[in-house]
């Protein structure tokens, strides 16, 4: 007689706070192990960066770590692993992967949500350096490749898996306006775009294999990052609406663990569009006034 499955296992980059940590607490709801990467490990340890190299105020405190994402995981009883990651740094990224399959012996679903957050990726053309842009397609698009291709093979081996990408409407949409007045930055357009790519070759290569790949565009999402850094001032004069994380959170969740979601396999994924047809988040979007 086959005893109890084991437990399912995600990994979720840059879960400290934002869109990561909703999901990682959305996972654990829905009965994962949550494996969680971050820079932050402590709360008061969080710092958020300028997006532009034309800003040179000091970086502001920010709420968010490791420590609280983990006990909120474990508040709905699940197990939770914190890895301290950096993003720009592959040997880093490989031994977080390394940390989280030496525990749990399986990665289930890996949600690509971490980005590099820094100079760089709401700057225009001319204002560029070229090491920065560099750092958005290491951050945005190679290492998070790198974790696909290590979590990838024990996917396969069992037959079932889930990747989820966290995108951007700016790796497909066409800027209103030049960076600082409502649009953004080449940089971080071009990585996510990249990105992209990851999942729908993935879809391709590995379908047929029980391999899920999704990619979700979540607009503008207020973040601590965002407010803390003033992004998200600039978009908002712009005539941008915002959603909270758990919007982009809880599709993540959905698409991870609903056996419904392979008719998004290798899609596109507006969270948005996702929670309102769904319900995934009560109250969202709230109701007129009168």
């Amino acid at each position: 007689m086959a005893g109890p499955s084991p437990p399912r296992v995600a990994l979720v980059t840059g879960a400290s706070r934002g869109i990561g940590r909703c999901a990682a607490v959305a996972l654990a709801r829905r009965g994962f192990d949550v494996v969680i990467t971050a820079r932050t490990v402590r709360e008061g340890e969080g710092r958020a960066h300028a997006s532009s190299v034309l800003v040179h105020d000091e970086p502001v405190p920010i709420a968010g770590s490791l420590e609280s994402t983990a006990a909120a995981v474990e508040a709905h009883g699940r197990s939770c692993l914190a890895v301290p990651m950096d993003l720009l740094d592959r040997a880093s990224v490989e031994q977080a992967a390394a940390a989280a399959l030496e525990h749990f012996g399986r990665i289930d679903v890996l949600v690509n949500n971490a980005i590099y957050q820094g100079p760089g990726t709401m700057d225009r053309i001319l204002d560029l350096p070229l090491e920065l842009a560099e750092r958005c397609i290491v951050g945005d698009y190679l290492h998070p490749l790198r974790l696909t291709q290590l979590v990838l093979p024990g996917m396969v081996e069992r037959g079932e898996g889930r990747l989820v990408n966290m995108l951007s409407e700016a790796a497909f949409t066409t800027p209103p306006a030049p960076a600082g007045q409502g649009g953004w930055g080449v940089a971080y357009a071009a990585a996510k775009a990249a990105l992209h790519r990851v999942t729908d070759v993935c879809h391709v290569e590995f379908a047929d294999r029980g391999i899920w790949a999704f990619s979700i565009a979540p607009g503008l999402t207020l973040t601590e990052s965002m407010r803390a850094s003033g992004t998200d001032q600039v978009l908002l004069r712009a005539g941008h609406a915002p959603a909270p994380p758990e919007v982009a959170g809880e599709a993540a969740a959905w698409l991870a663990d609903d056996p419904e979601a392979g008719s998004h396999a290798g899609k596109m994924v507006s969270s948005r569009r996702l929670c309102r047809q769904l319900g995934l988040v009560p109250g969202w979007p709230p109701l007129p006034p009168g």
